[in-house]
Formats: structure tokens, sequence, C-alpha cells
């Protein structure tokens, strides 16, 4: 947001009912801004077995004990097309999508912050743990003070619109410190965690099974040799090591082999599960699409971007090198790591723009992909 008098920018705040939000709310009150709270409705109310992310009850008293007024916002429709079916679609393709990443590009900082425009608000406050400043002539990303919370990579798809009207108040603050927050100024809270799959229920392959058919198929091992079944490729995820014998929910196959095996890839043309020894797991190279640059400028086709990748939600920092295939196309190598590499996952490229000494940018980021 331009200009420095913050108290003139009309501001929407997300609000969940939970601890994070519900500070962020009370900190850009206390900055000045004029607030509205607003709600985002993600489920029907007649959505079975299944448990949202919001608390409305909550957001609507936190609202009236900080006398601004409130809104519950039906996104419903929005959130089944372009989180729940991008959800059971991918795991239909093989995949293993982070249905959080086209949650925060398409609902929160999207419908969410079209809501918020169309009543009169510049900008949309959050209780994510990340840092948004300009860099360089951009809107630039950073990773949060708290390292243990830091949700940046949450952010890789928004754009330079999106974060340019966005308002991070928590990032310079650690989660203990906003929890005791909380309980200084009173505020009614869920102290509660946010869920990664806040929609599926206590099982995402009892959610899979509602709309899909997973049909059983081959394990095979690397060499191709067939050493069980398992009961549908929807039912496993990349890395996963428990569960791949010996039970009638998980398939079958020679246990003792077996539970020594991790998934290493999953095979659809072939409706194939790929089990192997755990160093198949740590590829040092794959193709990452869908890639979008948040902190720097998009590099040339061909230009090399040396960085720190992250391959999963809260994984380990793993040194590596960007290079731009086409589009929005890029080939990772990375050095030696223990991490799976789960296409369908998102991948997160930090790193120092231009002459900055801090190497917790976020440079940009998209989806691994499959091969």
């Amino acid at each position: 947001m331009s200009g420095d008098d913050v108290s003139l920018v009309k501001t929407a705040v997300a609000l969940s009912g939970g601890v994070d939000s519900a500070v962020a709310a009370a900190r850009l009150q206390d900055d000045g801004r004029e607030l509205v709270g607003l709600t985002a409705r993600l489920l029907p109310d007649d959505w079975p077995e299944a448990r949202g992310c919001c608390d409305e009850a909550v957001a609507v008293e936190l609202c009236r004990r900080l006398g601004i007024d409130h809104r519950i916002v039906d996104l419903s429709k929005e959130f089944r097309a372009a989180v729940i079916d991008y959800f059971v679609a991918g795991y239909g393709a093989g995949l293993t999508p982070n249905p959080c990443l086209p949650c925060n590009r398409v609902i929160k900082f999207g419908a969410l912050m079209d809501v918020a425009r169309a009543m009169g608000c510049e900008a949309l406050g959050t209780g994510h743990y990340a840092r948004i400043e300009p860099h360089g002539g951009r809107v630039g990303v950073r990773r949060a003070a708290d390292e243990g919370k830091d949700q940046s990579y949450m952010l890789i798809g928004l754009s330079q619109e999106q974060l340019s009207r966005a308002v991070l108040p928590l990032g310079e603050s650690l989660k203990a410190e906003v929890v005791e927050e909380a309980r200084r100024r009173k505020l009614p809270v869920l102290h509660r965690e946010s869920q990664d799959v806040c929609f599926v229920g206590d099982d995402y392959r009892d959610f899979v099974a509602r709309f899909l058919t997973p049909e059983p198929g081959p394990m095979l091992d690397v060499a191709g040799r067939e050493v069980g079944t398992h009961l549908g490729l929807a039912y496993y995820t990349v890395g996963q090591r428990r569960g791949l014998g010996g039970g009638p929910s998980t398939g079958s196959g020679p246990v003792g082999e077996l539970e020594r095996l991790y998934v290493i890839a999953k095979d659809p043309a072939r409706n194939a599960l790929i089990v192997g020894p755990r160093e198949e797991l740590r590829r040092r190279e794959f193709e990452v699409e869908g890639v979008n640059w948040v902190s720097l400028a998009p590099p040339r086709v061909g230009e090399e971007v040396p960085c720190l990748v992250m391959v999963r939600y809260r994984g380990r920092l793993i040194r590596g090198v960007v290079t731009v295939v086409e589009g929005d196309r890029c080939v990772v190598r990375i050095d030696e790591h223990d991490q799976a590499i789960a296409p369908g996952q998102g991948a997160a490229f930090y790193g120092r723009p231009s002459r900055s000494h801090d190497d917790g940018w976020l440079l940009g980021g998209g989806f691994i992909a499959a091969g």
C-alpha cells in the first residue's frame, strides 16, 4: 500500500475465529485503520463429516468486542470449484495436491479480497506469519520472524496486485507472543492450529472415496517386479512407509518386505504404485510448473537462479539451482537431501534478490510436475 497514513486506508480483515486473525485485527485497529471483519463461509451447512476452518460465532463476538462491522461471505461455490475439486482431481491423477495453495490465491486473496474491494476496502489483513515488503520495484515476501510458524510458502501463487493489497501484522512476531497478547487483550478466540486440509475430516482417504472409485492394482518395486497389491492410488502418498502391507485397509504383500519400503511414485497409466528403499525418494532433479515469481523479477529463459528450495510446507530448506526452461516451467536441481519429492506439492524458492544480504526472501514457486 502506498502512503504513510494507514488510518486513511479502509481495511478488511479475514477472521476465522482463531487467535492469529483476532490479534491481527486488534493490531490493525491500533493502527487507526477503519476496519470491517469478513468471515468466509467455505462449506455448505449440510456438508457431511467435515470441519470448517472458521468459527463464525467467535468471529462475530470478536467484532462486537472491537466495535467493528462484521460480514459473513458465502464463498462455498468458489471454494468447491477452486479447492475441493482441485484436491479430488489431483488425487485422481496420481498427484499429492496441497489445497491450501489455491485457497490462498483464489479464495482468501482472490474472491474474499474482491468482496473487500467492492465494499470500498483498499487492503485485506490476515493472520499469516510472513512479511510483505517492497524490494527492487516489486512487492516482496520474506519469511516470518518465527521460523517454526512461517507461512510464506503458502503465498507462492499470489500476484503483485494481490500482495500490494495484503497486510500481515504478525510477520515480526513469535506465536507465543501472539497467544499472550490475545490473553492480555481478553480476545474471544479459539486456541487451535490451522488445519492443512480443513474440509476433509479425520481421514482424507474416506473423503476421496466419496468422489472417486479407486481401483486396486499392482504394487511394483523400482525394477518393475510385482511385490503386492494396492487398494487404489488415491489412498497413498509419495513418501509413505506405514500401511503398505499386512492390513485390509492398506493393501497386501509380504509384510516384512513391504514394511521396509516407501511409496516412490504413482503411475496412473498402469494403475501401479511404485515402492522402493528410502534413497529412491531423494530425487536431485525435477521440473516445476506454474511458476510465479514473487520477490524476484521473472528470469530469462536459460537463466540460473541459486536458491534454497522447500518441497513441501514447513519442509527443510535444500540448497539448489532453478533454471527457467520456458514460460512458467523450470528445472530444479538440489543438493543431497532426505525428503520426498511429491508431484502436485508446491516448491518454494528462497534466496537473495538483487543486493539483499537476507536469503529469506520468497523468490517464487510453483508445483512439482509429474515424471
